[in-house]
């Protein structure tokens, strides 16, 4: 069973490397294409924003200086009402330039962030800051790129488990094999290394669904990240996904908090009242510290090695000096490499911190 899992997980990690090394070339041709645009000035910062931000489309390749992109829905909501169109509508512009007239009124992209120009304009003017004065930006609840790789990683777990659990269905004495071989020793982990040393065997089990859920969403997610043609669609980069799942980790540990874990909180035990009093707040604060580190530790980690690739990229550019090129790909791939074991060990962080929490809002009293 185990040797099985071993090869299952061999599988992905060398994919997920020979992913690393297109990576690379991925982020270069970003780099390149980004240092055309603007000829002689190249804006790494820009570049590298445009990068690890949402959008509204899939940008896919460039064939014949033509990008070749995956539209999306974009739904707005305005003064008119519900808008709604593809982003292709804008023919790849994000400057502004491209007006979409829908519904009763007129809109433009810039920097992946739609505006609505205001009645009677006819273009987008700016301030000195390069800021929009005409334009005011409706309720955007469009399908961007992180939301429709979420829908895409919550079906390829819903394959997994399905093709696992009739794995089980149809193999004797409930060997695993397959698909099934994978995930077992996996949840087998979560289960025994996770669960029960943080949470104790006796009150684990209720909070297994959610810890195995957000174990397998985050690491498929991280690695979906690495894969070149989604072209950067890191769902665990997006800071409103890592503050949703600390939102559900700290409801979950607020609701299964007992009497004893109140009574540390507001009033902590064996400590002279003085103290007691100044314990109070901090460990107030801390309730929502720790939500708060969970979802700034993820988001930041997994943003960091992106950033940190195509900084190195950029470098080639910065110096214009062929000589430097070496150099960047090399520490890119290395940052590539450390992304991989970074993928898994973040979804075990937030994994395992969830399950500490839960562990501290259900202890029992000790006398």
């Amino acid at each position: 069973m185990k040797l099985i899992g071993l090869k299952s997980l061999l599988v992905v990690i060398l994919f997920t490397l020979s992913s690393t090394t297109v990576f690379a070339q991925d982020d270069i041709e970003e780099v390149v294409e980004h240092f055309e645009e603007k000829e002689d000035e190249f804006d790494p910062q820009g570049m590298i924003t445009h990068h690890v931000l949402d959008a509204h489309e899939f940008h896919i390749i460039d064939w014949n200086d033509h990008p070749i992109t995956l539209p999306l829905p974009i739904i707005l909501w305005t003064d008119n009402g519900l808008t709604t169109f593809m982003s292709s509508a804008f023919e790849h512009d994000d400057s502004g330039k491209v007006i979409v007239e829908r519904n009763g009124g007129k809109f433009v992209k810039l920097h992946e962030k739609i505006y609505q120009l205001d009645a009677g304009a006819s273009s987008v003017s700016f301030d000195a800051e390069n800021h929009p004065t005409n334009a005011t930006k409706p309720w955007d609840i469009s399908i961007t790129r992180n939301v429709f790789m979420m829908w895409i990683s919550v079906l390829v777990l819903l394959l997994i488990f399905t093709a696992a659990a009739r794995k089980y269905k149809k193999s004797e004495n409930n060997v695993p094999k397959g698909i099934a071989g994978f995930v077992e020793p996996l949840v087998v982990f979560v289960r025994d290394e996770i669960g029960i040393p943080m949470i104790g065997e006796h009150k684990y089990k209720k909070y297994m669904p959610y810890l195995l859920t957000i174990f397998f969403f985050i690491w498929i997610n991280n690695i979906f990240g690495l894969i070149p043609i989604l072209n950067g669609a890191n769902l665990s980069g997006n800071i409103a996904f890592t503050f949703t799942l600390a939102v559900f980790t700290f409801i979950i540990t607020t609701f299964s908090g007992n009497k004893n874990y109140w009574k540390h909180i507001f009033w902590m035990p064996g400590v002279p009242v003085p103290m007691k009093i100044f314990l109070a707040p901090i460990e107030i604060i801390g309730m929502f510290v720790k939500p708060i580190s969970l979802m700034i530790r993820l988001f930041a980690n997994i943003t960091a090695g992106h950033i940190i690739v195509l900084a190195l990229m950029s470098l080639i550019f910065i110096f214009k000096s062929v000589f430097i090129a070496p150099v960047s790909v090399g520490f890119s791939l290395f940052i590539g490499i450390i992304e991989i074991i970074v993928t898994a060990i973040q979804a075990y962080i937030f994994t395992v911190l969830s399950a500490l929490y839960f562990g501290m809002a259900t202890e029992e009293e000790h006398h």
